[in-house]
């Protein structure tokens, strides 16, 4: 005998509910395989499941556009601060800038570029640089060109703006992912008790399949086992 499962997607779920809600604008009380108490929860749930869901995904794709154009940010930001990084440790060693200047960026007397491969050490270097080469030119030193720290500013402030843009897209998709997340045992449960009263209002019909194709209607979902389907098949020629 097939068997029926859940359904394990939140489009699965909608399609699931809505089967069942079609039936009661189509039927009326006495045709219908469920009770009306019934109907009306599943009606009332699924606006809200639906709404949640569609809200869930816009969050999404607003996420996914925005982190495209991040990505690029991204990429000219770290491109900037570690050549402005590497021109500087340049300018310690050919003696242009003293050792001690280093300090004023927060850098190591080693002449490395700190690990920039996250947001967030872009976020503190690329703030540390910028504030190190105003004070040191702010007390006579001479300006690094090529890049210049003003370039580098430009590409850091437009990277900072898309980072902060995007931590928010991220957290009205997880928030709306939660709200989502939160309505799926709800919306299980209605499936179940929807499933239970249509299998039971037509477990008399005769033969099976007829009573399988009454229940599908209604949005069940049933699975047969390997060969069972084949089995069942070469029965009914038989």
């Amino acid at each position: 005998m097939p068997y029926r499962r859940l359904p394990n997607t939140d489009q699965a779920r909608v399609r699931a509910l809505k089967a069942a809600v079609e039936k009661g604008e189509l039927y009326n009380v006495r045709e219908l395989a469920i009770s009306l108490k019934t109907l009306f929860e599943a009606r009332n749930f699924l606006q809200r499941f639906e709404a949640a869901q569609i809200y869930y995904m816009q969050c999404y794709e607003n996420q996914s556009r925005s982190s495209r154009k991040h990505q690029a940010n991204v990429k000219t930001a770290r491109l900037y601060i570690s050549h402005f990084i590497q021109v500087l440790n340049l300018a310690v060693l050919r003696d242009e800038i003293k050792m001690v200047h280093k300090e004023m960026y927060g850098l190591p007397e080693a002449n490395v570029v700190p690990d920039l491969l996250s947001e967030a050490a872009l976020v503190e270097w690329g703030k540390k640089i910028i504030e190190g080469e105003q004070r040191r030119t702010a007390q006579g030193g001479i300006p690094i060109y090529n890049p210049t720290i003003a370039r580098v500013k430009v590409h850091y402030d437009i990277f900072l703006d898309s980072y902060e843009r995007q931590k928010n897209f991220q957290a009205l998709t997880n928030r709306s992912l939660d709200e989502l997340a939160s309505m799926r045992e709800q919306a299980d449960k209605l499936i179940l008790d929807i499933w239970n009263q249509v299998e039971a209002k037509f477990q008399d019909i005769t033969p099976n399949e007829a009573r399988l194709e009454k229940c599908r209607a209604y949005g069940l979902i049933y699975y047969y086992r390997s060969n069972e389907k084949a089995k069942e098949e070469n029965e009914i020629t038989c």
